[in-house]
C-alpha cells in the first residue's frame, strides 16, 4: 500500500512541477534576450548519470530568469549476465540571476525512472532481474551553480552543486539522500 501511495505521490509531483510553465508560456517573454533555447549534454545533475536535455527560458525581467528543462537518459543495470537499459525523464525549473552572460543558478526537479525489479540470492550474492517486471522511482535533485549563457545564440555552460532525494520501490531503504552530488552541461543557445 505504502509503494502503491509513493509512486502516486511521484507521478502527481511530477505533473504539477511542470503545469506552472505552461501556464506562464502565454505571458509575454522580454526580448533583450533572443537565445531563450538550449541544448545540452549533462553529466552528473538532475538525472545522476547523464542526459541529453532541451531547456528554455520562459519568462524574463531584468535580470530574472526562469527555464524549464527536461531531457532523456538511459541507465545500464547489469543484472543476472545481462544489460538491462532503465529510462529516465529529468525534468527541472531553474532560476536565473544574471543581466548579461554569467548567471547563478538556483533550482528544483523530479527525474522519474523505471528500473527492473530485482530480488537478490543469498547463496549467491547475485541479483536476479524479475521476469519483465519494472519499478517506477524518482530523483528530487535540487540545484546551485554557475551558467555561462549569452543573451545572442552560442555555446552554452553550467556548472552546479546537485544533491538529491531518491526514491526507490524494489529496495529495502525506499528513500535514500544523496548529499554529494554535481553536473556539468555543455551546449548550445539558439
Amino acid at each position: 500500500m505504502f509503494q502503491r501511495n509513493n509512486k502516486l505521490a511521484i507521478f502527481f509531483a511530477s505533473v504539477s512541477l511542470f503545469a506552472l510553465p505552461f501556464q506562464l508560456l502565454a505571458q509575454k517573454v522580454n526580448q533583450s534576450s533572443n537565445a531563450r533555447n538550449t541544448v545540452f549534454i549533462e553529466i552528473g545533475g538532475n538525472a545522476g548519470q547523464y542526459a541529453f536535455n532541451y531547456g528554455r527560458i520562459f519568462y524574463q525581467k531584468e535580470a530574472f530568469k526562469l527555464t524549464a528543462t527536461s531531457g532523456f537518459s538511459l541507465w545500464a543495470e547489469k543484472i543476472d549476465g545481462s544489460t538491462v537499459w532503465n529510462p529516465a525523464l529529468p525534468l527541472e525549473l531553474t532560476s536565473l540571476l544574471g543581466r548579461n552572460r554569467h548567471h547563478l543558478e538556483l533550482g528544483f526537479g523530479i527525474t522519474p525512472f523505471l528500473e527492473a525489479e530485482t530480488i537478490s540470492s543469498f547463496e549467491s550474492g547475485e541479483l536476479v532481474q524479475t521476469k519483465g517486471s519494472r519499478d517506477l522511482g524518482a530523483i528530487l535533485p535540487f540545484r546551485i551553480g554557475y551558467r555561462y549563457q549569452k543573451p545572442e545564440q552560442g555555446f552554452f555552460f553550467r556548472l552546479g552543486y546537485t544533491p538529491f532525494f531518491k526514491f526507490t520501490g524494489n529496495s529495502e531503504e525506499n528513500i535514500t539522500f544523496q548529499p554529494v552530488h554535481a553536473g556539468i552541461g555543455l551546449g548550445w543557445s539558439f
